[in-house]
């Protein structure tokens, strides 16, 4: 085993926690929990996302660790055009989790603790509107770092 397959495998592995946990929370949690009254779908939303934000926080050190220890290895002007535009994405995907933790998450945990369910209910929209974006893009990123390297 190279170094360098070792960064792979951390870069896949936090893609896979991020992207993997995005579609889980889009396509199955979400609607399983509209079943719920609000009070019970927000707490749950609220518990799920604390941990799962966790992850996330340790899925972007994981790739960015290994992403920039690949991108040395090889140098930027030797890095393939998919790997540019990977990087590029990925910024942008990290830019909006970030706006989401300092925005939108804040806000769900005070609507919660103060039992406003109106005021969640709208984080919880922000929420979802930006991981469906990061979802979306998540997706687009996976697609130009593996068919993207046959440019």
């Amino acid at each position: 085993m190279t170094f360098h397959h070792l960064m792979l495998f951390l870069h896949l592995l936090g893609v896979t926690v991020w992207v993997g946990g995005m579609a889980f929370a889009w396509g199955c949690l979400r609607p399983a929990a509209m079943a719920l009254p609000p009070a019970q779908r927000l707490a749950l939303w609220a518990a799920v996302l604390r941990t799962f934000f966790a992850l996330v926080w340790a899925a972007i050190g994981l790739i960015l660790l290994s992403g920039i220890s690949m991108l040395l290895e090889v140098g930027m002007a030797g890095a393939p055009k998919a790997w540019h535009l990977m990087a590029l994405t990925g910024a942008v995907m990290i830019a909006v989790f970030v706006s989401i933790w300092f925005g939108p998450w804040r806000a769900l945990r005070a609507a919660v603790a103060r039992e406003d369910w109106a005021q969640g209910a709208i984080a919880m929209q922000r929420i979802r509107a930006r991981v469906a974006f990061n979802l979306a893009l998540g997706i687009a990123t996976i697609a130009l770092a593996t068919l993207g390297l046959g440019w």
